[in-house]
C-alpha cells in the first residue's frame, strides 16, 4: 500500500470517528467503499467517496474545517462537499428523502432522483482494524453498471469493469454463504 492509500485511510478514519463523535450519519461510496466491503484494499484511489445527509453538510463541514481540512474552490459546497485533508481528496455527495421516505440525490442536477432501495443498509465495512459505513453492494453494482449509461460521456473505465467484476463475485459469494 502507497504512502497515498495510506493517508486516504487516516482521513477515512478521522470522518468515521467526527462524524460519528457529532452523530452525522455518514456512508463511503465508491473505490473505497467496495475495498471496505472486500476488507482489502485492491487498487490506488484518486479520492475518498462518502454521502451525508443535505441536513448535515454544513455542519460535518465545520467540524472538518475546524480541524484543518480545506474546501476545494472549485467545486459549489451547495452541490456537494468537496474537501481536502492535507492532500487527499474527499467528496461528500449529498443525500435527501421523497415524500415517500425513499432516499434521493439531495442537491445538484440530479436532485430528487431516487436512489437504490437499500443503499443504506449495508453493515459496516472493514479494513484491518478500520470500519467504516459503507454503501451497499448491490447500490455499488448498479451505480458502476449504469454511470455509462446516465452520462454517455463518461465512458466504462478499466478500472470499473475491474470492479464490477469483484464486486459481482462478492455479490454472489454473499448469497451464496
Amino acid at each position: 500500500m502507497d504512502d497515498l492509500a495510506h493517508r486516504q485511510l487516516a482521513s477515512i478514519a478521522e470522518v468515521v470517528m467526527v462524524a460519528g463523535a457529532a452523530g452525522v450519519p455518514v456512508w463511503l461510496r465508491g473505490g473505497w467503499a467496495m475495498d471496505f466491503h472486500l476488507g482489502e484494499v485492491t487498487r490506488p484511489h484518486l479520492d475518498v467517496d462518502w454521502y451525508c445527509w443535505r441536513a448535515d453538510g454544513d455542519r460535518l463541514a465545520a467540524l472538518l474545517l475546524a480541524r484543518g481540512w480545506r474546501l476545494d474552490p472549485r467545486m459549489p459546497v451547495e452541490q456537494q462537499l468537496d474537501l481536502f485533508a492535507g492532500e487527499v481528496e474527499v467528496s461528500v455527495a449529498y443525500l435527501g428523502r421523497d415524500r415517500q421516505g425513499r432516499v434521493t440525490v439531495g442537491a445538484g442536477p440530479w436532485v430528487g432522483t431516487v436512489l437504490p432501495d437499500g443503499m443504506l443498509d449495508a453493515p459496516p465495512g472493514r479494513i484491518g482494524s478500520l470500519s467504516a459505513p459503507t454503501i451497499s453492494v448491490a447500490a455499488q453494482i448498479e451505480f458502476k453498471q449504469m454511470y455509462p449509461v446516465w452520462m454517455p460521456e463518461r465512458p466504462r473505465r478499466p478500472k470499473d469493469a475491474d470492479d464490477l467484476a469483484r464486486l459481482h463475485r462478492r455479490h454472489v459469494d454473499a448469497a451464496d454463504g
